[in-house]
């Protein structure tokens, strides 16, 4: 068990706080990332359809979190080797330029290929991020800290989407993706003040991109790994069919579910983080898993904004507990020495849920208004085999597992 004594010795941690100037400026810089990712989703669908593509919204998230879910990895072996902070600093850049290019790739092929190359900043970033906080915070105060941080990245949902969507629809798109790229680049500047807390670390070689069967899965964090691919398939389907279905019910601001599940899942993310410190990763995730099927049901039967915004509120409950509960469950079962490749497996899962939520949940709807239903419902169901899973299954009798 790692102590509070024991996470002094390391580098800009004080043994009388566990909250430091160090964890608040990961938070900023956490926030500042998340809002440059998130302000440009819900307009891509639109954005890609003036270029004729709208037969392909599927690809717009599926082809990011493949070169995400391929980086995990390559990310996880540096964050153990290299730092925790080059690794979040390289995620954070590729947001910067991708999100600048945007408007100059102004075809359908073009853009393809950016949402490929912007996929590695998710690779990377919060692989980083993630390890980063392992070493700042003490064992019994890993779902707090989680859920707090988790709080910035929620943030970044909220204010992403409704300042995207207020830009692109006063100004225009151009300005929109701008804007992505500045908030992506104060997320560097916040990273490059910060202390590494790898100790020690080792200078980039090549050799640090071989990567063996061993870097790529690590067996300790199967479990939560399997919940997150099962629930992460909603969050693909939310992020792909949302934005039309907000169209499909007369919402203007494509933003709104967004901004509603964001704030909901802020309220809940803190509380979230210790309960599961309190009563064990497990049984918080039955009550998440519950909530998360029941709120996908309600999103497919939603016909008013009221109904819609409702089951919205929902998704951000169970979102905002499920989150921090999987990160500190991923965290205890992986060793020490290899967080990076344990929180890696775990959002290579998270890559795989969202990205196969994305591409099937477009196949599915096909911009059929008649589909939306049978889509959502579809993950409703994955999440309830999450439920079943979380109920049914042996994870061991300490209160984290």
């Amino acid at each position: 068990m790692i102590t509070l004594a024991a996470m002094s010795e390391k580098p800009g941690i004080s043994s009388k706080r566990v909250y430091g100037v160090q964890f608040w400026m990961l938070c900023l810089s956490t926030f500042l990332f998340f809002t440059s990712f998130n302000m440009i989703i819900p307009e891509l669908p639109s954005y890609l359809t003036s270029m004729g593509g709208e037969d392909y919204k599927g690809l717009i998230i599926s082809l990011f979190t493949l070169t995400a879910g391929i980086s995990r990895p390559f990310s996880g072996k540096l964050a153990d080797t290299v730092g925790r902070i080059p690794v979040m600093v390289f995620g954070s850049i590729v947001c910067v330029i991708c999100a600048f290019l945007y408007p100059f790739f102004g075809t359908m092929w073009g853009f393809f290929l950016l949402r490929l190359v912007h996929g590695f900043s998710t690779g990377f970033q919060p692989t980083g991020t993630s390890a980063y906080v392992a070493d700042l915070i003490p064992f019994r105060r890993r779902g707090e800290a989680l859920g707090l941080l988790g709080l910035f990245v929620s943030l970044g949902f909220a204010v992403g989407p409704a300042v995207g969507a207020y830009l692109a629809q006063l100004m225009s798109v151009e300005v929109m993706f701008y804007t992505s790229s500045a908030a992506a680049l104060l997320s560097v500047l916040v990273l490059v003040g910060m202390k590494e807390t790898l100790s020690p670390t080792q200078r980039f070689h090549g050799s640090h991109l071989k990567i063996d069967r061993h870097d790529i899965f690590e067996p300790k964090v199967l479990s939560p790994s399997l919940v997150m691919m099962l629930t992460g398939f909603s969050f693909g389907t939310i992020l792909t069919i949302i934005p039309d279905f907000s169209d499909f019910l007369g919402i203007s601001n494509r933003g709104m579910f967004f901004t509603a599940f964001t704030m909901a899942s802020i309220s809940v993310r803190v509380l979230a983080g210790k309960a599961s410190d309190r009563f064990g990763r497990v049984n918080v995730l039955k009550i998440a898993t519950a909530a998360l099927a029941l709120s996908m049901y309600l999103i497919g039967a939603a016909n008013s904004f009221y109904s819609f915004i409702g089951a919205a509120v929902l998704f951000g409950l169970a979102s905002g507990i499920s989150s921090p509960t999987i990160f500190a469950w991923t965290i205890d079962l992986s060793s020490e020495a290899h967080r990076g490749r344990g929180m890696a497996t775990m959002f290579i899962a998270l890559e795989m849920g969202i990205g196969s939520g994305a591409l099937i949940s477009g196949w599915l709807y096909s911009n059929d208004s008649g589909m939306f239903a049978y889509t959502f419902w579809l993950c409703s169901i994955l999440a309830f085999v999450a439920f079943l899973y979380v109920n049914l299954g042996t994870f061991g009798s300490t209160k984290q597992g």
